[in-house]
């Protein structure tokens, strides 16, 4: 404990009080220094923790679901499905979009639609669609229970009776989202990302908890990294692995945020973010909701947690469930303007979704999402990359003035970075112990990655979402950003 200095002693320093001796003297540093580095030391230990027994939970469920596997198998392929409509809002799409729209017209199911949103691409996109599926204008009369951009025109495939197509001006995801489900038929739908593929079987998954359960609004399939996996006639041909290290970064990230942790929230019934790659909600909850908000960043996020934050105060029993073997494919970001636009992007989306549906965390209702995934959210996720990167700013700082023991550096190194690359192994090897998606030596690969990830990768992501902090806090104009799509996962072999 630094001593503090005696009254005499402060009295001979008045005469020079910007004395760099009177502030060393009369200043506690050490003692400050300490008390904040065991805090950052308790963040990252109760951060990882945490996401541990998230793993375990995820764990837990899914040894649950494979019990259970064989006693809905007859169901799974019965024709007791009920009708959805597949909504792909499409921006600037034209590498993608053609193979996209083939494999949603060969899924295995039996009763859906799919409607594609052209929101005022830029590109051939419309002309691809044109080309390639036989359009031809229907009327526009239609419902429009949500408020959407000028429709320009909507138009029907003659060699597909399931494929409609809406041209419309330029409004955002989230406002070819709302025009979509204006269109759409069926009380089900299902939002699907242009430059992603489903799996055969995916849309039997994901809607069989609506079947199982009249509270479920709301489920989420999996999403998995297309880089450097081989795609046929728009189903998957072949599991491999993309040679860009960034994408492989990001595989490790995608199994551990993106599976594993949403499927431990599902089992508390906390799910707050269901991506907008995949997912499916039931219409008349969104359109009573008011449909995706048109301005904010993140409108699949912001979404979920308003459906949360309104059926509770109505009280409602209701539940939101991410289930793990529907699997989208999508292409990451290969380049780091890219990938650094969509992190920033995604900070400022999560912070928009929490702050404007504070209420679900003050309600007296809060339930688990709002008494344990929200705050959680808010100090892990929202709050994370400044103190995260605070955090080792102020360790190194602190190290180097030689304010704080080398054991607490030590301590330090192994909760930020220690635990978190053994949450990322984990995180993998739960995967592959369930899914048995790769070969030994790609698994070995992702290992390697996984153990590279939090030496600069994750430092620099952390640094991406600070920006978006930033950005938020300072009410600078965000913008979506150009996508770069390569389309090389979908080559024929």
């Amino acid at each position: 404990m630094h001593n503090l200095p005696s009254f005499e002693s402060l009295l001979a320093y008045v005469g020079d009080p910007l004395s760099l001796q009177f502030f060393i003297e009369i200043f506690p540093y050490r003692t400050i220094a300490e008390k904040v580095s065991w805090f950052i030391l308790a963040y990252f230990l109760i951060l990882n923790v945490c996401n541990l027994l998230l793993n375990i939970l995820a764990l837990t469920s899914i040894k649950s679901r494979q019990e259970k596997r064989l006693e809905e198998l007859p169901q799974l392929h019965s024709d007791l499905q009920l009708p959805v409509s597949i909504l792909v809002p499409a921006f600037n799409e034209s590498v993608t979009i053609a193979s996209s729209v083939r494999s949603l017209l060969q899924l295995s199911y039996s009763n859906y639609e799919i409607i594609v949103i052209n929101d005022g691409s830029q590109d051939d996109t419309m002309a691809v669609l044109q080309r390639e599926f036989a359009l031809i204008p229907l009327p526009p009369a239609y419902p429009v229970q949500i408020p959407t951009g000028q429709v320009h025109g909507i138009f029907q495939s003659t060699c597909h009776i399931q494929l409609r197509v809406i041209d419309k001006a330029n409004g955002g995801k989230a406002d070819a989202l709302n025009a979509g489900i204006n269109l759409a038929r069926y009380s089900l739908f299902c939002g699907v990302d242009a430059d992603s593929v489903l799996e055969r079987d995916s849309l039997q998954h994901v809607i069989r908890p609506f079947l199982r359960d009249p509270t479920v609004v709301a489920t989420g399939g999996t999403v998995r990294v297309a880089n450097g996996c081989q795609f046929k006639n728009g189903h998957l041909n072949e599991v491999a692995l993309p040679q860009n290290p960034l994408a492989l970064f990001q595989i490790v990230e995608y199994v551990r945020a993106f599976l594993l942790s949403r499927l431990g929230w599902s089992a508390l019934n906390g799910v707050l973010i269901i991506s907008g790659a995949f997912g499916v909600f039931k219409k008349a909850v969104v359109v009573a909701a008011g449909g995706y908000r048109t301005k904010a960043m993140g409108e699949d996020m912001e979404l979920v947690v308003r459906i949360h934050r309104l059926l509770r105060a109505q009280k409602e029993r209701y539940r939101i469930v991410f289930v793990p073997e529907p699997v989208c494919w999508t292409e990451t970001p290969e380049d780091f303007k890219t990938l650094r636009t969509q992190r920033i992007r995604w900070q400022r989306g999560l912070c928009e979704s929490l702050v404007a549906n504070w209420g679900l965390m003050l309600s007296r209702n809060p339930g688990v999402v709002g008494g344990i995934a929200f705050p959680f959210m808010v100090l892990f996720e929202l709050l994370g990359p400044l103190i995260e990167l605070g955090g080792y700013l102020f360790m190194v700082i602190v190290w180097a003035a030689g304010w704080v023991s080398l054991d607490i550096v030590y301590a330090f190194l192994f909760v930020s970075i220690g635990l978190g690359t053994l949450l990322s192994i984990s995180s993998l090897l739960l995967e592959e112990m369930i899914f048995h998606l790769h070969k030994t030596r790609h698994l070995a690969l992702l290992v390697l990655f996984a153990l590279l990830e939090n030496l600069g990768y994750h430092q620099l992501s952390s640094y991406w979402r600070l920006i978006g902090l930033y950005r938020w806090v300072n009410e600078k104009e965000g913008n979506w950003g150009l996508m770069k799509r390569k389309g090389k996962w979908q080559s024929a072999v």
